[in-house]
């Protein structure tokens, strides 16, 4: 549905912005900007990158790659919401206002479907992003038709996870987003074999996210950091999903474990795994192509499909011998989802 005012927020700035309109809404935490892509007349998919991403750096692998494309812009209008002061250009947030909690996010996201006038959507996040959108439908199942999660969070954070967040943030507070930072936070995104080493040179995806982080402002970063280090557990409430999900992870992901951990405590007719070799977390960027056929067995239960759909593509490095049978089997394509354990074979 296209937008239209309503009394908890409003339209501030809409701008084109690379093929969409970036619309900064005003929420009860203050502005937050969404890129809309596609006809708002089209059902909708929610996108929420990771801590220190927007969705050029998070999402625009996928989005680039031409068969994910046709899939996902021919079904969908996509809503791409940064988190608070992710978006390019951000001002930095000032350190009077409070630090929004994980609720507070997930109920910011509440305030931005009633702005487009939405009502249930597809929701795709990665990693922190992810447990935001898993928080969103936990607290509001009617408003969620599916979940499509890459290197989710569930749990509350690990000691180490915990004092390594703390270290990044006195980072983030002392120096800023430097060179240090940086390779801490790449290292979350990416597997070794993009990130490169002495011998090996850093890919272009890393490169290129490299220089995106140097327009973050840090003290947005720290903001949203300092959110995830005290999000509580939320284990106990995925059963109640009523929504399928999607699960995607690399096996060289820092929350590999935690990607396992969530999936088993999803409902097993309505969930699946997809696990994709030699990736990290950022599944979005560093293997996009793993994400294609899973992609469109998941969506076909909803009765969406990619135009023209020609069967074992010769740009898809995947065919249906790379998949596993239950996800080809006629239970996922609409009836049922079962969890599996899928190697993708590159």
């Amino acid at each position: 549905m296209a937008a239209e005012p309503c009394d908890s927020v409003s339209l501030d700035v809409e701008t084109i912005y690379l093929g969409g309109k970036e619309f900064h809404v005003q929420t009860g935490l203050g502005s937050v900007s969404v890129i809309v892509h596609g006809d708002q007349e089209k059902p909708a998919l929610l996108s929420y990158p990771d801590l220190g991403l927007n969705y050029m750096s998070c999402f625009q692998g996928l989005f680039f790659f031409p068969e994910a494309a046709s899939l996902l812009l021919h079904n969908f209008c996509i809503y791409h919401i940064s988190p608070p002061g992710h978006e390019l250009g951000a001002a930095s947030i000032s350190e009077e206002d409070p630090v929004p909690t994980v609720e507070d996010l997930a109920d910011q996201i509440l305030e931005i479907l009633n702005f487009f006038r939405l009502d249930a959507v597809m929701c795709m996040g990665v990693t922190a992003g992810a447990y935001i959108l898993s928080l969103f439908a936990m607290k509001y199942r009617e408003r969620v038709l599916g979940l499509i999660l890459v290197s989710p969070l569930c749990r509350a954070p690990s000691w180490t996870e915990w004092f390594y967040n703390k270290f990044m943030a006195n980072l983030l507070y002392f120096y800023g987003m430097c060179g240090l930072l940086k390779d801490c936070l790449l290292k979350r995104y990416f597997s070794q074999e993009v990130r490169g080493s002495e011998e090996i040179p850093e890919s272009d995806i890393v490169q290129a996210c490299r220089r995106l982080l140097d327009e973050r402002q840090s003290m947005n970063v720290l903001r949203f950091l300092e959110a995830m280090n005290m999000r509580p557990d939320i284990s106990d409430g995925l059963k109640r999903l009523r929504c399928r999900t999607l699960v995607f992870v690399g096996d060289e992901s820092p929350f590999h474990a935690e990607a396992i951990h969530m999936i088993s405590k999803l409902d097993k007719r309505c969930s699946a795994l997809v696990e994709v070799q030699a990736c990290g977390s950022m599944v979005t960027e560093e293997q996009p192509h793993a994400m294609l056929i899973p992609l469109e067995y998941f969506l076909m239960g909803y009765g969406f499909y990619r135009p023209s759909q020609i069967s074992g593509s010769p740009r898809s490095p995947l065919s249906p011998s790379c998949i596993s049978p239950e996800l080809l089997s006629p239970e996922s394509m609409g009836l049922k989802l079962k969890p599996i354990k899928t190697r993708v074979l590159l």
